[in-house]
C-alpha cells in the first residue's frame, strides 16, 4: 500500500501535516533583527549560514510560516545537477509541449481551469525559448552553477554534513537513436561551458549501460553519463543540518507567516500573520513559491508561477541503484534516496491551490517499474511539492526595485538544492556590500519589467 504525504507549506508546497521540523514562534520580545530572512528551505538556511560566517554579531532570524524544509526542499529529487545549463523554455520543449498537453498524465500537464491564470507567465516562457534569449539563459545558467559546484563543498563542510554527498553521476536514458540524436546539440552546448559527459549509442551501447546501471531495460538503445553530477542522502536532513550549523552560529530560528514588507524610517517591517511586525535592517525574500506575493507588497511584480512536482518514494531494497537516472522522453528521474530509491519529476501547471493529483505518481512509478524491471514497488510514500519558477529559468537574485534593503533571492525551479550554495554567497556578498562572484544583471528581479 502507498502512503501519501503532501508537501510543506513555505517554500515548496501544502502544509506537511506535521512532518515538518517545528519551530517556536516569534516572540514579542523578539521584534528586532540585523537581517530577517523569509524562508526555512535549502535557500534561506543556506544564506542564514553564509551571513553568520560574514559576521558572527549580526542578529539574524529566519521565519517560516511552518518549520524547517516543510516545501520542496522536504521531498525533492536530491541531486546537485551542475550540468543542467539548459533552460526549461526553449524551441524544443516549446515543440514538444503540445504532445505532452495531450496527455494529463505525461511530462507536462495544464489543468485547463488554471490556463486564464497563468497565461501571461506562458506568453513569456514563449518569449525566452528564443535562440538568442536561450543562449544568453544558458550562459548565466552556466555561470551560477560553475560558482554552485565551487561554493557547495563549502557549504556542506560548514554544515558538517560533507559526508552526505555523492559525485556518482547522472544517466540519461534514450530509447531510439533518433531520440537520443535530438539531445545532441543540447550535449554540445553543454560541452562549450566546459560540462563533461560520455556518450553510448550503436553497437556495444547495451554493454556500457548495463556497466552503468545494472538491470535497465534493454528498451533504451543510447544513453549519455555525466560525472560531476551529484546526489545527497536526504535532502530534508541536509536542511535539518544546515538549519542546526545556522543555530549554532547564533541564529534565531522562529515560526511566522509573512504577509507584506513596509519600508519604515531606517528599517523594513515585515507584517506578520496576527499583526506582529518585525523590524529589519535587511530583509531577505527566499519563500518558495509565495516569494512573489511578498515582493508584489513592495510594488515589484515578478512572474513566478510554480511547477508541480510528484514523486514517490520507496524503501531500502527497492533496487540496487548506483546513481541518478534521467528519462528524457518522459520527463523523469530515478533518485538514490536514504538507502531507498525516489522516482519523480514531471511539471504539472496548477497553481497553488488545486488538491494533488497523485495519479501522477502513480504514472511515473509504472514507467519505472517498465524501465528497471526489478523495481520493487510497493510500500512507497508520495508526495507532491512547487518548484517556484520564473518564464526564463533564472532566479530572482538581487535588490528589490521598491527597496534596495530587500534582497529577493527565489525562482529557482528545479535547481535550488543544485543553486543554494551559491545563492547564499552571493547574497552575502550583497548585504555585505561586497562585489558579487559573478554578473548579476541575468538574475535581476525587475528584469520582467
Amino acid at each position: 500500500m502507498t502512503s501519501v504525504v503532501s508537501a510543506g507549506a513555505s517554500n515548496g508546497g501544502r502544509a506537511a501535516g506535521g512532518n515538518e521540523t517545528p519551530l517556536p514562534p516569534l516572540g514579542p520580545e523578539e521584534a528586532e533583527a540585523d537581517i530577517a530572512i523569509i524562508g526555512a528551505g535549502v535557500i534561506g538556511l543556506s544564506i542564514a549560514l553564509a551571513l553568520a560566517q560574514d559576521d558572527a554579531a549580526r542578529r539574524i532570524v529566519v521565519i517560516d510560516r511552518e518549520g524547517i524544509a516543510a516545501g520542496a526542499s522536504r521531498g525533492n529529487a536530491g541531486a546537485y545537477a551542475f550540468s543542467d545549463i539548459e533552460p526549461l523554455a526553449s524551441p524544443g520543449i516549446v515543440r514538444q509541449a503540445p504532445k505532452w498537453l495531450l496527455d494529463p498524465l505525461g511530462p507536462l500537464a495544464l489543468r485547463p481551469a488554471y490556463l486564464p491564470r497563468i497565461a501571461p507567465w506562458l506568453w513569456r516562457f514563449w518569449r525566452a525559448s528564443r535562440p538568442e534569449r536561450v543562449a544568453a539563459s544558458t550562459a548565466a545558467q552556466a555561470a551560477l552553477n560553475r560558482l554552485a559546484a565551487e561554493a557547495t563543498p563549502r557549504l556542506l563542510a560548514a554544515a558538517g554534513a560533507t559526508s552526505m554527498w555523492h559525485e556518482d553521476g547522472n544517466l540519461h536514458l534514450y530509447e531510439s537513436e533518433a531520440e537520443w540524436r535530438a539531445s545532441l546539440p543540447g550535449w554540445q552546448r553543454r560541452a562549450a561551458h566546459g560540462i563533461a559527459f560520455e556518450h553510448a549509442s550503436g553497437p556495444g551501447a547495451a554493454e556500457k549501460i548495463a556497466s552503468w546501471q545494472p538491470g535497465v531495460s534493454p528498451a533504451f538503445v543510447a544513453a549519455t553519463f555525466v560525472p560531476r553530477w551529484a546526489t545527497v542522502d536526504d535532502p530534508r536532513v541536509l536542511v535539518e543540518r544546515i538549519a542546526a550549523a545556522a543555530a549554532q552560529r547564533g541564529v534565531r530560528l522562529r515560526r511566522g507567516e509573512a504577509r507584506a514588507l513596509a519600508p519604515r524610517g531606517d528599517a523594513v517591517h515585515v507584517q506578520l500573520d496576527g499583526g506582529a511586525v518585525l523590524r529589519a535592517r535587511r530583509v531577505v525574500v527566499s519563500a518558495g513559491a509565495w516569494s512573489h506575493r511578498l515582493a508584489a507588497t513592495l510594488g515589484d511584480e515578478v512572474p513566478l508561477e510554480t511547477e508541480r512536482g510528484y514523486n514517490t518514494t520507496l524503501p531500502p531494497g527497492a533496487f540496487a541503484l548506483r546513481r541518478q537516472l534521467t528519462f528524457p522522453g518522459h520527463g523523469f528521474v530515478v533518485t538514490p534516496i536514504a538507502g531507498g530509491v525516489r522516482v519523480g519529476g514531471a511539471v504539472e501547471l496548477a497553481g497553488l491551490d488545486a488538491p494533488p493529483n497523485y495519479a501522477r505518481s502513480d504514472a511515473l512509478l509504472a514507467k519505472a517499474k517498465r524501465f528497471l524491471p526489478a523495481l520493487r514497488t510497493e510500500g512507497g510514500t508520495q508526495w507532491m511539492g512547487f518548484r517556484p519558477s520564473l518564464p526564463d529559468s533564472l532566479p530572482a537574485i538581487g535588490t528589490a526595485r521598491g527597496d534596495a534593503r530587500v534582497v529577493h533571492a527565489f525562482g529557482h525551479g528545479h535547481l535550488g538544492l543544485t543553486q543554494s550554495a551559491a545563492t547564499a554567497e552571493l547574497v552575502a556578498a550583497l548585504v555585505g556590500g561586497r562585489a558579487p562572484a559573478i554578473d548579476l544583471r541575468p538574475f535581476d528581479p525587475g528584469r520582467f519589467a
